[in-house]
């Protein structure tokens, strides 16, 4: 019997990716907030929750998120819903049928201090509204005792939807002149990387999952075999994101040189380095991004990318 997979919030840059990345490994059932059969809307937590029940999905993906970093500042009761009470409600009945969840956290779980990259047991410190009610998702996930998968991730990009590059194309189109920040570092990850790596960790689940059932059944039938798969799967916290490290400004300088090589004609001639302090925003972002993966590459035999790779792929889809 087919296994059926639960994508919560399908019509983001992530959930629009998931559903191509995990369409070979079952019945996939995807809803967002708009969905009429069943209730996907966030805002909504026990309508998702009873969702998630009638469903029984062996596997819930969910990519349902409040984003706007910044109006967050301003709506902290709804991004926190949004953000930890709904997927909390999603994970406590999870746990009562006995699902892997699957989830997206960020780095503004932390203050971004320091140029070192932080592992999954360094001290978290939100500056922002976003970043708090994140962390209380991560933080409910956990304390439901749910099966549970959480990527944190950084500088999500995608061809589909809105995003950096496409911006500073259309600045640099548009002006003589751009300033961009360089001093926030970190890594742009890409949907489909994210997507891709979901779908090797929920494989590698199911299959773990019927090679206990297959030992479940020969056990019972008084089979004696000396050598049972291991049914061990390493569930937990993992930061997922695109090997190597950049600024805004480098990133920005990246899409344009790929942009000219592809025969893009640009209008900008100076591009110029700013600090973040000399562009407030209501949200504080950290400065310091930066995530060790190295949990990640073992426990799940990942060999990760570098994030210019993945950001020229993209290019040669919107230029």
């Amino acid at each position: 019997m087919a296994s059926r997979i639960l994508i919560l919030g399908c019509g983001g840059q992530v959930g629009w990716e998931l559903q191509r990345a995990l369409a070979p490994l079952g019945e996939v059932i995807a809803l967002d907030f708009d969905s009429t059969d069943y209730c996907g809307d966030f805002s909504q937590p026990e309508a998702v929750a009873q969702t998630v029940r009638t469903l029984k999905p062996d596997v819930i993906v969910n990519s349902a998120a409040h984003t706007a970093v910044d109006k967050a500042e301003s709506e902290a009761d709804f991004a926190r819903l949004l953000n930890a009470t709904t997927p909390g409600a999603a994970a406590r009945i999870a746990k009562e049928i006995g699902a892997l969840l699957v989830h997206y956290s960020t780095d503004y779980v932390f203050d971004g201090s320091g140029d070192a990259a932080r592992d999954e047991t360094a001290s978290t410190g939100p500056l922002s509204v976003y970043g708090q009610t994140k962390l209380e998702g991560e933080q409910l996930i956990q304390q439901s005792g749910c099966r549970h998968l959480i990527f944190r991730t950084s500088w999500v990009y995608a061809a589909r939807g809105g995003n950096f590059a496409k911006t500073m194309l259309k600045l640099a189109s548009e002006r003589d002149t751009l300033k961009i920040i360089s001093d926030q570092i970190g890594a742009p990850t890409g949907a489909d990387f994210l997507a891709d790596v979901t779908a090797h960790a929920v494989k590698q689940y199911l299959n773990t999952q019927r090679s206990a059932h297959s030992t479940q059944h020969s056990a019972e039938a008084g089979s004696t075999q000396n050598s049972a798969p291991s049914t061990d799967f390493p569930y937990g916290l993992y930061h997922c994101v695109a090997g190597g490290e950049t600024s805004w400004y480098d990133y920005a300088q990246f899409v344009f040189a790929q942009a000219r090589k592809a025969g893009r004609e640009l209008k900008v001639q100076e591009v110029s380095p700013i600090p973040t302090s000399a562009y407030p925003t209501p949200a504080t972002r950290p400065l310091n991004s930066r995530l060790s993966t190295a949990k990640l590459q073992q426990a799940f035999g990942l060999t990760l990318p570098h994030w210019q790779r993945g950001v020229a792929r993209m290019l040669t889809e919107i230029l």
